[in-house]
């Protein structure tokens, strides 16, 4: 339910962890259930691949890098304990 108060009940190590190494496709935010972020991260990946595939490069590396900022701002987040899951609850320690 969206809005519910108290902890997480999903594992802050474990979203870390995802995050740390699979963040670019977004398999964090499906672990933490925020489908949405997930969908978009996985979007950007999928079409920088394409984007390469198709020989357009300059394209294919705007869409990693905002991939990876999206990342790297959702990673320092987690870390700082700021992270929400898809239920509105923290995930923390």
């Amino acid at each position: 339910m969206v809005g519910e108060t108290g902890k997480s009940p999903k594992s802050y190590g474990t979203a870390v962890l995802l995050c740390g190494i699979f963040g670019t496709l977004g398999i964090h935010h499906f672990y933490l259930g925020d489908w949405m972020h997930g969908v978009v991260d996985l979007g950007l990946f999928v079409l920088t691949v394409v984007l390469l595939v198709n020989g357009q490069p300059g394209w294919a590396f705007l869409a990693i890098a905002i991939d990876v900022l999206h990342t790297i701002t959702v990673f320092a987040l987690l870390i700082m304990e700021k992270w929400k899951d898809g239920d509105g609850r923290p995930v923390t320690l």
